[in-house]
């Protein structure tokens, strides 16, 4: 008697998981889960707040330790400029090739 339980409740919990599975795709077509509330709109808010945080720490940084760097409020260095006194600038313009096309090919070094 034992086996033929053991034997007949194979089936009867396969029929159970099937019968579980079909009503439960029936009750989540008929009542569907609410929105997510983590949404693109919220996902670019949360993104905002951490630029802006980090804003806030850069500038704080920035602000404390300005005297290290010898730097005043109102000079900044810009592009092509240096805080060294006395060296050269970086341009752009001067190094580039003068053409649109090919550059010409290095010299071997030999030695």
């Amino acid at each position: 008697m034992g086996d033929t339980l053991l034997a007949l409740s194979v089936p009867v919990l396969v029929l159970a998981a099937g019968i579980h599975a079909g009503c439960e795709t029936w009750w989540r077509r008929r009542i569907p889960a609410p929105p997510s509330l983590y949404t693109h709109q919220a996902a670019r808010l949360a993104d905002r707040e951490t630029v802006a945080a980090a804003e806030e720490i850069v500038d704080g940084a920035y602000a404390t330790l300005k005297g290290f760097y010898g730097v005043s409020e109102t000079t900044v260095p810009g592009m092509g400029a240096t805080s060294v006194p006395g060296a050269p600038g970086f341009t752009p313009g001067a190094v580039a090739s003068p053409g649109h096309g090919r550059s010409q090919p290095a010299s071997a070094r030999r030695g």
